[in-house]
């Protein structure tokens, strides 16, 4: 096991959106724990993302209270499980930060949010036909990820490293962790599509992993800090 736990990459001012958006994906978990394990699983048909519906136009699996193509955006705020948000959280924490230093705050909202949208596209598409309601944010992270590479592939990274009787926190390149990190999500769904399941919206990591890097890529040195 390969975990980052934090990196050594100072910035220039607080990471508002960044804690921001980790408080408000505490905060809807919170709430949708607390409806109970009916409502929860109620709660995840209503506001997560069914590509069938999306990619047909049609309210067929489950009323959804909102806009169907809002589900876009609900999503990304929602988890199945702890697991699930405390590694999305981390991966935020750690690398938010610095993508939303440079691109500045109102920028790094947007760009969050178009990555989510990207991802849950690229989600849609590998399987449009999809009753599994997709949650999580995952995808707009992953988009922070390729960002992040794109910006700052040296920085150093504390990964904690687990492999039988080998525990070890070692300073690694940013290229390094990241560029794992994308070689499993593609290895993954790869194996998905050869039929090996596994309940993890791999594409939409692999779609918001390449629209972050591609947008820092492109416009890096057209941002300035705001």
């Amino acid at each position: 096991m390969i975990l980052p736990i934090k990196d050594d990459n100072p910035t220039r001012r607080a990471p508002v959106f960044t804690v921001s958006i980790l408080l408000l994906n505490v905060g809807v978990f919170l709430y949708s724990v607390s409806l109970g394990s009916i409502g929860f699983d109620v709660f995840t048909l209503r506001m997560g993302l069914i590509p069938f519906e999306v990619a047909h136009g049609v309210d067929a699996i489950s009323p959804t209270p909102i806009p169907l193509y809002l589900t876009f955006l609900t999503a990304m705020f929602m988890h199945g499980g702890w697991m699930h948000l405390g590694g999305n959280m981390l991966y935020l924490w750690i690398f938010g930060n610095n993508v939303e230093d440079t691109l500045g705050r109102f920028r790094f909202l947007l760009f969050y949010v178009f990555c989510g949208v990207a991802a849950s596209l690229g989600h849609v598409l590998s399987d449009p036909d999809s009753t599994v309601p997709m949650v999580g944010a995952s995808g707009a992270i992953a988009g922070i990820l390729g960002a992040y590479l794109a910006r700052f592939p040296g920085a150093r990274v504390h990964v904690f490293v687990f492999l039988l009787f080998f525990i070890q926190i070692v300073r690694v390149p940013a290229l390094l962790v990241l560029g794992v990190w994308f070689v499993i999500q593609l290895v993954n769904a790869s194996a998905e599509s050869g039929g090996v399941g596994g309940g993890v919206a791999w594409y939409a990591h692999i779609g918001g992993f390449i629209a972050g890097y591609l947008i820092m890529r492109r416009y890096a040195r057209r941002f300035q800090r705001v």
